[in-house]
């Protein structure tokens, strides 16, 4: 085989905990694992300081350390890890196809089972204070860091759903929460705009967007604009929730993979199998309901688990029930 196309039997897309939990059960059973980074090695935790969510770290864990400690585990029992970014796929439809995966527009790997873990990616605003204190108070999992806010004044960002639903659980957790709608009305079902707006330590700003997030290396502040009249405002808070949203890394399976009207990809049943034969799906990739990082690192246990039983079939149909 050329230098250019190399043989692999589970290749893994992606390196957060979906991906790496998929390669130490593939590893352990004599899979051969080979991990593609992608563009964010180690995924969405390496932004996040601290975890005190994930069992087994009872005084918590930063987000990059846990990621390293999970690379390692995976290596341990021979998971190649190697920096790289799918940039084209050809998924096979016939069971035992083979599915061609193009790293970085120039090597091809050839690879009997795929597991795609490249996660999703939480939408920003963009503004650079926003981007210079991301781990230092601004925040885009809610669920994740609110802990870190217990009887602190924070805002949050969105009208949608999400939005709704994280306000409502940082209202129990922080002494005021500041939502802050770009429109004149929330995007939130009845229901979630009901709920919100009968919490009395939620107070909701709409026609409002973020001129500045205000503070050295933590969130201090924030700068509001009223964008019907131009009115700027300044308040204190500790932490900036942005809850516009996610899209999940999945163009490039785009017209061969089923996915739902947002671009997750949809696996059957309980299972991570999607569409293709061979090909499995887990993490935030196909889940845009938990989004958590036990909850990815299930699903890539589960993938493993999946394509450990197609190996098995495919090599031998007559001794599979």
């Amino acid at each position: 085989m050329s230098e250019n196309r190399e043989r692999i039997k589970t290749l893994i897309l992606g390196s957060g905990p979906a991906g790496y939990t998929a390669a130490i059960y593939a590893a352990r059973a004599d899979l051969h694992p080979v991990i593609y980074t992608g563009m964010e090695p180690g995924g969405q935790l390496t932004t996040t300081t601290e975890v005190e969510n994930f069992p087994g770290y009872p005084e918590g864990v930063d987000g990059p350390t846990m990621m390293v400690q999970l690379q390692q585990q995976a290596e341990r029992f021979g998971t190649q890890v190697r920096i790289g970014m799918a940039t084209e796929v050809r998924l096979s439809d016939e069971p035992g196809g083979i599915h061609e995966v193009v790293i970085d527009n120039d090597k091809t790997l050839e690879a009997e089972t795929l597991v795609i873990a490249t996660g999703a990616s939480a939408k920003y605003l963009g503004l650079p204070s926003e981007q210079r204190l991301r781990g230092g108070g601004v925040s885009a999992c809610a669920v994740c860091d609110g802990f870190f806010y217990k009887g602190q004044e924070v805002a949050i960002v969105g009208g949608g759903d999400t939005a709704a639903e994280e306000a409502s659980y940082l209202s129990k957790i922080c002494s005021k929460v500041t939502m802050l709608v770009r429109k004149d009305q929330l995007r939130a079902s009845k229901a979630m705009q009901n709920r919100v707006m009968s919490i009395p330590n939620i107070e909701i700003r709409f026609n409002t967007e973020i001129d500045e997030v205000l503070g050295g290396q933590v969130v201090e502040g924030l700068r509001m604009v009223d964008n019907q009249t131009g009115e700027k405002e300044e308040i204190a808070i500790t932490g900036l929730f942005i809850a516009i949203g996610h899209k999940p890394n999945t163009d490039i399976f785009k017209g061969q993979l089923d996915m739902d009207p947002t671009g997750y990809i949809q696996t059957r049943g309980k299972s991570t199998k999607t569409n293709k034969p061979g090909v499995f799906a887990c993490g935030d990739v196909q889940d845009k309901d938990y989004r958590q990082a036990v909850t990815a690192a299930g699903t890539g246990c589960m993938a493993a688990l999946d394509a450990e039983r197609y190996l098995a079939e495919v090599e031998s149909p007559q001794e599979v029930g």
